[in-house]
């Protein structure tokens, strides 16, 4: 997935909005599920960069 900037985020239509956010959200599973498990992550910033692009998204659609 793509990280995405607060300038393209707000070019996306509500429909593009809900299907990253649904897409991001998985991948957060993902991702801590492998941390709970007691692996280490490929990326261990990729958590925070998730957390804070599905933030920019929820943020988005609040102002839509």
């Amino acid at each position: 997935m793509a990280i995405f900037k607060i300038e393209e985020i707000r070019n996306m239509s509500s429909e593009e909005l809900a299907e990253e956010l649904h897409h991001l959200q998985m991948e957060m599973v993902r991702e801590r599920g492998i941390v709970t498990a007691g692996g280490a992550p490929e990326k261990p910033g990729r958590i925070k960069e998730i957390r804070r692009t599905i933030a920019r998204i929820k943020t988005v659609q609040g102002e839509q």
